[in-house]
């Protein structure tokens, strides 16, 4: 049996809100926020022109609610020469991708929605502060009979 020689990313290996007991694999100055499986594929196939796909699998580090998916890139030729002369090894490709996942086209449209429900949840909190800042009617330690 041949060992499939494409290299795996999952998106924790690229988020600087993981920390290195969870999964990163690049500095934080050089890693991204929140990135996907998707961003992770359009960012190889067409920022890197790197061959890669998407699998539906979950890392094991990771709740498997939220960062689901893992990405294979073919790195190397069956040659093995790089395919892309600016990616010589793994960490340059982490690195590269998690430099181009917050230039995606779907990224401004989720920050957007982000936004947007961060507002909401904001206001909705401010009312229920003032709403909880009123006075009860009753005070005071409660007397045992």
């Amino acid at each position: 049996m041949e060992h499939d020689k494409r290299v795996i990313i999952y998106p924790a290996y690229i988020d600087v809100k993981k920390t290195v007991a969870q999964g990163r694999r690049i500095a934080k100055s050089k890693a991204c926020e929140h990135p996907t499986s998707m961003e992770i594929v359009d960012c190889c196939n067409m920022g890197l022109k790197l061959r890669a796909e998407l699998e539906h699998k979950h890392y094991c580090r990771d709740s498997p609610f939220f960062c689901f998916g893992r990405v294979r890139v073919r790195l190397f030729e069956d040659d093995g020469k790089p395919a892309n002369s600016e990616i010589p090894d793994r960490k340059a490709l982490f690195e590269k991708v998690a430099e181009l996942c917050p230039r995606h086209p779907g990224r401004s449209e989720k920050a957007k929605k982000v936004r947007e429900l961060q507002a909401k949840q904001q206001a909705a909190a401010s009312g229920s502060v003032a709403a909880s800042s009123k006075p009860s009617g009753k005070s005071g330690k409660k007397k045992r009979k």
